[in-house]
């Protein structure tokens, strides 16, 4: 058995193992991250952060920077293909409820190495590159992870904790043997990423906006120097065509043709699922983010539920560590977050895909009713805002103990 290391490990150096990293490392708290991957990931996957994240973010002095390299979005709008806005809400009108009333619009990229380079000379915090934890073995004083290296080589490091925070595909939760139940969309997401400017088509606009249409509903989302359009595409439509240039081009030109001769910058295809781990802490292990949870990207709830699961995990684990609480303490994350995650982040996902795809006349018309009303009713849209900005979530989280 290798000597217990005096730190924390995580698995996974993407925005949520980074942020529970640095939660940890700011309180003293020795962390070792172990990274698959040779360097930071450049995807741009998720670009939004949410008002509440936002105040976290500042909590570990990470997010003025953030902001510096972001687009600060103050609304968010829903409208429908060819009839114009419906509903739009103003996060000014929970101002007084968070110090951050607005989305930020930056590529999670960004977020990494915001907080790799503020804690590059902190001993607390190291990152360790090309080294994907595979297996993990645990007993009631410590972990035991086994590290793969490129080379083919492997080693056996032992610290107190783990935090598994390595994707979707998670050698973590498979190594703690936890089912990840729920179930995948039939249809694929594809987003193209364009130079073309949305505001000279709709100049009424709003930088988040949400399109229905029983054909082909689509999310327009503005980042800094480009527009991010999703689209879903029909099963029937292969891998190859789906990804190609000229589908992206057809496919804008069908919401506006002249989208169709900007520059595209990038696309992404990929599959969409609804799952939740079974339980979210296993002994001395714990699972956060992708690796505990993937929900369709539409709200923007993914990544942001994933900061506020370490969030709360390492403020427990310090108490833990710093013996102010029993380990007992650790039982909270997993009935909190796994929780909210299932009545929250899950439900709000998908009522988001079903609201935009409605075929029925009944039920268009029911959302576009519903949400008009929520948006001119003060104290239903400041309800709305809270659900979307995931702070009903978190006070939902507190209200369980």
């Amino acid at each position: 058995m290798p000597e217990t290391e005096k730190r924390v490990f995580i698995a996974g150096a993407g925005p949520v193992g980074l942020v529970a990293a640095a939660s940890l490392a700011r309180q003293g708290i020795p962390v070792t991250v172990f990274e698959a991957s040779a360097e930071l990931s450049t995807e741009s996957r998720a670009s939004t952060f949410h008002p509440p994240t936002l105040d976290m973010l500042g909590d570990i002095g990470v997010v003025d920077a953030l902001i510096a390299q972001g687009l600060v979005a103050p609304t968010v709008q829903y409208r429908t293909r060819g009839g114009g806005p419906i509903a739009q809400f103003d996060f000014g009108d929970i101002a007084d409820l968070t110090a951050h009333p607005y989305r930020l619009q930056s590529e999670q990229f960004k977020l990494t190495r915001i907080i790799a380079d503020k804690f590059s000379s902190d001993d607390n915090l190291r990152i360790e590159f090309n080294r994907r934890v595979e297996g993990v073995t645990q007993d009631d004083s410590g972990v035991e992870v086994e590290i793969h290296e490129p080379d083919g080589s492997i080693e056996r490091r032992r610290g107190l904790w783990l935090i598994g925070a390595d994707g979707a595909r998670s050698a973590v939760r498979k190594a703690l043997d936890i089912p990840f139940s729920g179930f995948t969309w039939p249809e694929r997401f594809l987003v193209v990423s364009t130079s073309f400017d949305f505001f000279e088509a709709f100049p009424d606009l709003s930088s988040v906006s949400y399109v229905a249409d029983p054909r082909q509903w689509h999310f327009l989302l503005q980042v800094p120097g480009m527009w991010r359009v999703m689209f879903p595409i029909a099963v029937e439509v292969s891998d190859d065509e789906a990804s190609s240039r000229e589908f992206a081009v057809s496919t804008l030109g069908s919401l506006i043709p002249a989208a169709a001769e900007a520059n595209i910058l990038h696309t992404t295809l990929y599959r969409v699922h609804q799952r939740v781990a079974d339980s979210f802490r296993k002994g001395r292990a714990f699972l956060a983010g992708d690796a505990a949870h993937i929900n369709n990207p539409l709200g923007g709830m993914g990544m942001n539920g994933g900061v506020h699961d370490v969030v709360n995990l390492c403020g427990r684990l310090a108490r833990v560590w710093r013996k102010e609480a029993p380990e007992a303490e650790l039982d909270r994350y997993d009935l909190q977050r796994r929780l909210v995650t299932v009545e929250h982040v899950q439900r709000q996902t998908i009522e988001n895909k079903r609201n935009l795809e409605a075929s029925d006349p009944k039920d268009q018309e029911e959302f576009r009713v519903r949400m008009a009303r929520t948006a001119s009713e003060p104290a239903m849209a400041r309800e709305y805002l809270q659900k979307i900005s995931m702070m009903a979530s978190l006070k939902r989280a507190s209200e369980l103990g």
